[in-house]
């Protein structure tokens, strides 16, 4: 069975060559350019990527325009900045195959010289907490790294498109009683700066949208 892989990419020539050329057998891998102005695009061609151009900026912009190219009947979640290891997406994929389960997130495992800011650790642990309290789901992290079967997860309907899309992800999919659980997968050292919690204003920003996601999400709970 053939498995689709969503990388949502902007300006990331240099950590592609690593992140594809460790694409297990069976994972397709489809790049997102989300208008960068490296190589990138070029780079993942040239490895074997299937490239789809999203112009709207926003990682939920790339992600949800990845998910739409998909055709397979399970589709995986990861950057494409070499912070995650390709090859650990099977153990997402498999509890999803057997039936065991709706939803598997990574959570994110520190290594050595990893690139994970104190103040990002600190906003994902706060959002994973209050993730908690609001669904059945009890997670650590909110991990890019992530496996779902693809038309469950389209009859979602996420509609954000920047960073709240991943916390959307998870709070629909609780409400629709997936059955959600993590796995610890490597946290390694990034290829480049990270476009989100590479600062404390990226970050902010990043808080800024889910916060906006999860009052959206309580306001329709309460109609």
């Amino acid at each position: 069975m053939m498995i689709d892989v969503v990388l949502p990419c902007l300006d990331e020539e240099a950590a592609l060559p690593w992140v594809l050329g460790r694409m297990l057998p069976g994972y397709r891998p489809i790049v997102v350019d989300n208008g960068s102005i490296d190589d990138s695009v070029a780079v993942a061609s040239a490895h074997g990527a299937q490239v789809v151009h999203e112009p709207r900026r926003g990682f939920g912009a790339a992600c949800h325009a990845g998910l739409l190219a998909c055709t397979a009947e399970v589709v995986c979640f990861m950057d494409a900045d070499a912070s995650l290891d390709p090859r650990q997406l099977p153990e997402l994929v498999e509890p999803i195959l057997a039936g065991a389960r709706d939803l598997m997130l990574g959570r994110r495992r520190v290594t050595p010289g990893a690139s994970w800011p104190l103040h990002a650790r600190a906003a994902n642990a706060v959002l994973a907490r209050g993730l908690s309290r609001r669904t059945s789901a009890r997670l650590r992290d909110l991990g890019p790294m992530r496996a779902c079967r693809r038309q469950d997860l389209l009859d979602l309907k996420l509609s954000d498109r920047r960073f709240g899309y991943p916390l959307e992800m998870v709070l629909r999919a609780a409400r629709a009683g997936w059955r959600i659980a993590e796995v610890d997968v490597d946290y390694l050292r990034r290829s480049g700066r990270s476009k989100v919690t590479g600062t404390v204003a990226g970050t902010l920003r990043a808080i800024a949208d889910m916060r906006r996601v999860l009052a959206e999400c309580e306001r329709e709970s309460a109609r």
